[in-house]
């Protein structure tokens, strides 16, 4: 009977371990969904997520929200930095259910949403970005992660939005994304939207970059035609 009781305990461990819950975690990336002329993208890191909808045909955008975010038991938890529809909703924390469904995931928000993941397409300015000050750095004072009022910038798989808000009165000023290439010092910018104009929509704006240790030197022109130089400072 000796020589049985490893083969129990084996069958007993695989037992438990199918017993006990799975949870399901997010591979970051950007994912989209398109229900009719509506686009829906999430774009999120292990910590960070933006979730934004807008139409295309016409150019509408609709709303954002984001912030860090914790998962449990197939939730999906924030307190959010910025809500573009607070106004509306009310809201300054979400917990949103979701699933991973072979290569789908389900968000439940006011419905299903069922969102592919984009290709991976890694970059030399990937990742979230804080506004910091207007260049050229001559040692002036610049925003960080203390100030309440942000301008922040968030990079993945080709994909790019900036947002302005202010984390203690929830205010909210405006954003903008879509796609992006930046290779060889040169970063280009496809508006997809505008929250400010939707004119602005189909905008192709071209600059320079250069990565100075953990900051972006970003010059150019802006969407108006006006020349800029602003530093964006790597967030952690």
């Amino acid at each position: 009977m000796a020589q049985h009781k490893p083969l129990r305990l084996l069958f007993t461990l695989l037992l438990l371990a199918c017993t006990l819950p799975i949870h399901a975690q997010i591979t970051p990336g950007a994912y989209k969904a398109t229900t009719q002329n509506v686009t829906h993208e999430l774009k999120i890191t292990d910590t960070y997520f933006i979730y934004t909808v807008y139409e295309s045909q016409p150019a509408n955008f609709i709303k954002t929200m984001g912030g860090f975010y914790t998962l449990e038991n197939g939730v999906l938890h924030s307190d959010l930095e910025f809500n573009s529809n607070v106004d509306h909703d009310g809201s300054k924390k979400v917990d949103i259910p979701f699933e991973i469904e072979n290569t789908l995931l389900v968000l439940q928000l006011d419905q299903d949403i069922n969102f592919e993941r984009q290709p991976n397409e890694n970059q030399a300015l990937d990742g979230l970005w804080l506004f910091a000050t207007r260049g050229p750095d001559e040692g002036q004072e610049r925003r960080g992660e203390e100030n309440p009022r942000k301008t922040l910038k968030f990079l993945m798989d080709g994909r790019f939005q900036w947002v302005a808000y202010h984390t203690e009165t929830f205010a909210f000023s405006g954003t903008g994304g879509g796609s992006y290439t930046a290779a060889n010092g040169v970063y280009t910018e496809q508006i997809d939207y505008f929250s400010r104009d939707n004119n602005r929509v189909g905008a192709t704006l071209t600059f320079t970059y250069d990565l100075q240790g953990d900051d972006w030197h970003h010059t150019g022109k802006n969407s108006r035609g006006e020349p800029l130089y602003e530093i964006w400072s790597k967030r952690n």
